[in-house]
Order: structure tokens, then sequence, then C-alpha cells
């Protein structure tokens, strides 16, 4: 995977004063560790844009602030709620050497069989997995094939899934990845409480100041 690399500078403007930042084209962030003093950064907001959204929460970046470089993961992204434009990142540098704790987000691709022999229903039940292994072992996704689920009742649980042999899971093992139920099952499942469920937000805003 070729590296990723965004350009950073370090900043003075914190508080309600990171507008003028915002409108002069950077995007506030904050780079932090376990050996790392929070630092106050800002990074150029047309290549972050177009670079973070490709960027799972597993997957390292390389924060290069003024010529010091630091190997890092997102944390959280802010996002303005109505127009889902960038507000504030948080990084988070890790240590090479070091075993270090993630989520992965699980990414599904082909189709289950059962949908088209028996009119089943693809009920995903979890998007995303803890798992701790160095830096450098951290897979970027976990990618799921539907088209082993052949049957209604068909499960993949999180201890199904193929991971490298240096990675720990953390989740629960017996936790339903994705399954096929029949079409009335589902049905009666949504009636039962009462609609279906919204997905539960994985981005999360920063509580602090700088709006």
């Amino acid at each position: 995977m070729e590296e990723v690399v965004l350009q950073a500078q370090e900043r003075t403007i914190t508080g309600k004063q990171v507008k003028t930042l915002r409108l002069a084209g950077r995007l506030p962030a904050v780079i932090y560790g376990k050996s790392y003093a929070p630092v106050a950064i800002s990074l150029d907001y047309r290549e972050a844009q177009k670079v973070l959204p490709t960027i799972s929460s597993s997957q390292l970046v390389v924060v290069d602030v003024e010529g010091t470089r630091h190997t890092a993961l997102v944390r959280e992204k802010q996002r303005e709620p109505v127009s889902g434009k960038l507000l504030h990142i948080d990084f988070l540098e890790v240590s090479m050497t070091e075993i270090l704790r993630a989520s992965v987000s699980i990414h599904f691709e082909g189709e289950a069989p059962a949908i088209k022999n028996y009119n089943g229903v693809v009920v995903i039940r979890t998007e995303e997995i803890d798992v701790e292994a160095l830096p450098r072992d951290l897979p970027e996704r976990i990618v799921v094939d539907l088209s082993s689920l052949a049957e209604i009742g068909d499960t993949i649980f999180v201890r199904d899934l193929e991971l490298p042999a240096k990675v720990r899971i953390l989740s629960d093992v017996d936790e339903i990845v994705v399954h096929i139920t029949a079409p009335a099952y589902e049905s009666e499942l949504e009636g039962a409480e009462g609609g279906v469920a919204e997905p539960e937000v994985i981005e999360r805003g920063k509580k602090e100041e700088e709006f």
C-alpha cells in the first residue's frame, strides 16, 4: 500500500478563532500520543478533503508537521452536521514497536445466493470489530464475501473472519457479523421494534471548542 502523507503546519490559533483558519482554506487538527504532548496543527483543506474520506480507522498515515514526520491513526473526524464538511481532525501518533488497539471496518462484497434462490434478506449486524496488533500488522479493512450465504439462516460470526495471524480479535467472537433471514421474519422484526434502527454513528465529533 502506498504511503499516505499529509502536510501540516503548527498553529497558535485555537478556540473560536479557528474560524479564520477555515476561511483561509485550512483545516484545524491536533496530533497527540503516549509520549507526545498534544500539538495543534492545521492541514490544507482541499488536500484533507480529498484524502481523509478514503482512510479507514485502522490505516496508518504520516502527518508531516513542518518536516517532522509522525506515523499516526485518524482517531476522530468532526463534521458540520448539515453539510458534512470536515471541521476538525484528531490524529493519534503511534509507536511501531508497541501493540495498538484499533477498530477495523468490515466491507461486504459479492452476492448471497440465498437472495436469488429463496428471496432471502441479508441482515448486517456488525460493521467493525476491535483488534490489537503492532501498527504495521493492522489490516486497513476486513473483506467479507457474501457469496457463502446460500441458505436461509446462514450466518457469518466474528470468529469466521479471516485476519492476519499477528492480529488478535478483542470483540466477542460469537457476535454475528451478517446473516440471512426469510423476508416475513425480517418484516416481523421491524414491526416489533417500531421500524429499522438507525446505524450507530462511528465518527464522533469533538465536544470541545473549535466550532
